[in-house]
């Protein structure tokens, strides 16, 4: 794997600029219609005799935490809410049912839509947001599960244990929000490339930074700038309790990694480094939906190619780094190698977060309150309130 990453990564840095649409659009799925994606694992399964507990003090707190904040998707959810999408999709930019109003759409593909086709294009890319979630629960799922066998250290592997759960319950109830839908979305391509090559990393710390830093802090982003702009209650209040959630797992990647990364030599921290930026910018290239367009019967090229030029949809994608970049700066990742990968997150435009708080410190304010829940529950075993992020 790790020379095939190496490839990818010098076609990715030897291009002009990250924005190359042809390159995106090269990347495509051959096995849409498979239930089953068999990834070989090449990690060695690490047991520890060693099980003093608090050896890695901050790891132990984070443990304790997890224990008291479980919370169950079945119950502690008010799945008998009614979900008007297509309401949603009218009220929601984020769901991408508008280009922008400052665009020019005179002589393209979108010149003469009505009313009916912006509130589809809404209603399909809900569809395909939400099921990127929900796939990419499911690599955190996998992921998880594998830094429990991998991880050198009992603390770590105490709370990565939890973690296990945590993700298993965010699959369950993307899942079940998107059956009172109109429909569910295979994973894009670039997604499923990126969680292949973190799957399939002998190195464990490599699983940690793609999973828990790179995709579980973008996804925590994401979650946030989404669920200020929706109206949808229920939507609403499964974000809020997944991202009490997240803002812990990425927690657990940031202690986990702040002290070996000290440890590594300048080539090995390179080498984190390129890893990170290629997480990235799949994770970013993903958002434009390909698939959605495709559904929809429009010109893919023509239509990505307005979507990068959208102001809403630039600013999203430019927050969803707001949390990795402070992240990368904790780990001592941003001025390593000559400050390589500042150079590469200024190119993006995203460098400006670098100083807001990172996830090891700030994830207590996701913590859910006890309390009515966010919303109300009607039935649940234990409710919860939220205080507004």
């Amino acid at each position: 794997m790790e020379t095939a990453m190496a490839a990818t990564n010098d076609e990715l840095i030897g291009r002009s600029g990250v924005d190359d649409l042809e390159g995106i659009l090269a990347v495509t799925n051959t096995d849409v219609d498979e239930a089953l994606h068999a990834v070989r694992d090449n990690a060695e399964a690490v047991f520890t005799w060693d099980y003093a507990k608090g050896a890695r003090p901050k790891l132990a707190r984070l443990y304790e935490k997890s224990k008291t904040s479980m919370w169950n998707g079945e119950t502690d959810l008010p799945w008998d809410t009614e979900v008007d999408q297509e309401q949603v999709a009218m009220q929601n930019v984020w769901i991408g049912g508008s280009l922008g109003a400052g665009l020019d759409l005179d002589g393209t593909c979108f010149q003469h839509w009505g009313e009916k086709e912006w509130v589809r294009l809404g209603v399909e890319s809900q569809n395909w947001v939400l099921s990127q979630f929900m796939h990419g629960e499911q690599g955190a799922l996998v992921c998880t599960a594998k830094i429990v066998e991998s991880v050198p250290w009992m603390d770590a592997k105490y709370y990565a244990a939890t973690q296990v759960m945590d993700e298993a319950r965010h699959v369950e109830v993307f899942a079940k929000y998107l059956d009172k839908l109109s429909g569910h979305y295979p994973i894009n391509a670039h997604l499923k490339l990126l969680l292949d090559d973190i799957i399939s990393d002998s190195r464990w710390d490599m699983t940690y930074l793609g999973m828990q830093i790179m995709v579980e802090g973008l996804a925590l982003a994401a979650f946030g700038f989404i669920h200020q702009l929706t109206s949808e209650p229920l939507l609403k209040q499964l974000l809020r309790y997944v991202m009490s959630d997240e803002a812990r797992h990425v927690a657990f990647g940031v202690l986990t990694l702040q002290d070996y990364y000290a440890e590594l030599t300048a080539a090995e921290v390179r080498e984190r480094q390129e890893f990170a930026f290629e997480a990235a910018v799949r994770m970013r290239d993903r958002f434009l939906q390909q698939e959605v367009w495709e559904r929809m019967g429009v010109p893919v090229e023509e239509a990505v190619s307005l979507v990068m030029q959208a102001p809403e949809r630039v600013l999203f994608q430019t927050m969803l780094f707001s949390k990795v970049v402070p992240n990368c700066r904790k780990l001592g990742l941003l001025d390593a190698a000559d400050g390589w990968l500042r150079d590469r997150f200024t190119e993006l435009g995203v460098i400006g977060f670098e100083h807001c708080a990172d996830t090891g410190e700030e994830y207590e304010i996701y913590a859910l309150a006890e309390g009515s829940a966010e919303g109300g529950t009607e039935g649940g075993t234990r409710s919860r309130g939220a205080p507004p992020l």
